[in-house]
């Protein structure tokens, strides 16, 4: 029996792994609403890995894929929370505006290192500033739930 190794296996669903280019560029910013449509396309091609993801190696702690673990150079990042009920979070321009100094670590894996899990330390508060596909600027706080990580 082959033995094939879980980053061959992302890989092939079309998560590129460690050592591509595009994991170490800057990821450019879509100009909104201008840029519109190629936004949907990206957000559209993140949530379809995610499910193709979702079906071999479903993950009960949620999910987060941005477009260049998809060999995409663009800004944009889709977050699926731990309940199948949450909604996802689609994230365009994504800037990290504050955090908090607090902060929790536990053991993560990523879907472009997936041969590698090891203690990552995350602030408890973030704030986020977005653009919205009509081209608004959002600005949201999320909190890390202790119960979820």
């Amino acid at each position: 029996m082959i033995q094939v190794r879980p980053s061959e296996q992302m890989r092939g669903l079309g998560v590129v792994q460690r050592g591509a280019p595009v994991l170490a560029e800057s990821a450019r910013a879509f100009d909104l609403p201008a840029e519109r449509e190629a936004a949907e396309q990206v957000i559209g091609q993140l949530f379809s890995a995610m499910e193709r993801i979702g079906q071999v190696h479903p993950f009960a702690k949620g999910m987060g894929l941005a477009a260049p673990q998809i060999a995409i150079g663009r800004a944009a990042a889709v977050v699926q929370p731990p309940s199948p009920a949450a909604p996802a979070i689609v994230l365009l321009n994504p800037r990290i505006a504050d955090r908090s100094n607090d902060e929790d670590e536990r053991y993560e894996g990523c879907l472009s290192f997936f041969d590698v899990r090891g203690q990552v330390p995350r602030p408890l508060r973030i704030t986020v500033e977005t653009t919205t596909l009509e081209g608004r600027l959002v600005t949201t706080t999320y909190e890390l739930l202790r119960d979820c990580v």
